[in-house]
């Protein structure tokens, strides 16, 4: 029987990004990354080299996947709004993505995989806010774009600190996602105003 080194991968994946969630990059163990997903941990290494470029690999992965699934959609500040509230959505049902980005700036800094293409990326989302708010600056609407980002990726990332604030009730996930939805609501209608 061949081996099939495409699911080995794939398995290697999905078992590194659970491992680099939890832990991070410097706590993850290659031994529980191998163990996990049933192979023998020289794979990560013939596959993927040192475990650097595993954790690499394992954030240009996450994020393409969430670059496909959540764009601006529409125009004027709702489209904002509504973007903001699919993006706190996305980050609930899966807080893959935040986590590994909070794990990558605590352990690396300035350092980010990939940069060029992120750095495309990140322009794309200014560009696709300043087509939804036209005569927005290049600025304010980086500015915009990071405030949504930012407060959708720390409601995952920091459950212990919301629910010491606001407490744990039932209702909390739909207040808070109101919460951001009207806070980037007001905040791209404030551009929107500036702007004219």
């Amino acid at each position: 029987m061949a081996w099939d080194i495409e699911r080995t991968k794939r398995l290697l994946l999905e078992a590194a990004t659970a491992e680099f969630c939890q832990f991070g990059l410097a706590g993850a163990r290659v031994d529980r990354i191998a163990a996990a997903a049933g192979v023998n941990k020289e794979r990560i290494y013939q596959y993927f080299g040192k475990k650097d470029l595993l954790f690499d690999t394992v954030i240009a992965s996450q994020l393409s996947k969430v670059v496909d699934e959540v764009r601006v959609e529409g125009s004027g500040p709702e489209a904002l709004a509504d973007y903001a509230g699919r993006l706190f959505d996305h980050h609930h049902q899966d807080a893959t993505l935040p986590r590994l980005l909070f794990w990558e700036g605590l352990e690396r800094g300035d350092y980010v995989v990939n940069r060029p293409d992120r750095a495309a990326n990140c322009r794309n989302k200014v560009d696709a806010v300043i087509r939804a708010m036209p005569g927005t600056s290049r600025e304010d609407a980086a500015d915009l774009m990071l405030t949504i980002i930012a407060l959708c990726d720390a409601w995952p990332v920091l459950p212990e600190l919301d629910g010491l604030m606001a407490g744990k009730g039932a209702s909390r996930v739909e207040r808070r996602r109101k919460a951001i939805v009207q806070t980037a609501l007001l905040s791209a209608r404030a551009l929107a105003t500036s702007a004219c």
